[in-house]
């Protein structure tokens, strides 16, 4: 399994925009292949921050998302709520577990 992790600061009063923007996606990403699971982490503040994990079965996986172009628009989507550009970085899951639904 392997994660994409992404790092945004938002701009303040835009926390509800960013939601609004990331929950659009979900969809989207849904029918991604080989996805897993998305988490959005939210630190609030006068500068506030999100870290955005999403889970991919394979490193082949994670990055079909960015040769069909799921990864941009998903950006496109919330830069506009952002304050420059996030970190995006690829992990490899060392260890999971997720509670049944």
């Amino acid at each position: 399994m392997h994660a994409r992790v992404t790092h945004f600061y938002i701009q303040p009063g835009k926390t509800e925009g960013f939601r609004s923007a990331v929950n659009s996606l979900i969809p989207l990403i849904r029918k991604q292949q080989g996805f897993h699971a998305l988490v959005v982490l939210h630190l609030p503040g006068t500068k506030p921050e999100a870290t955005v994990l999403s889970l991919w079965d394979s490193l082949d996986d994670l990055k079909g998302s960015e040769k069909n172009m799921f990864l941009y628009q998903a950006l496109s989507r919330v830069l506009s709520h952002c304050e420059g550009f996030p970190t995006i970085r690829e992990h490899e899951v060392l260890v999971s577990e997720f509670a049944a639904d």
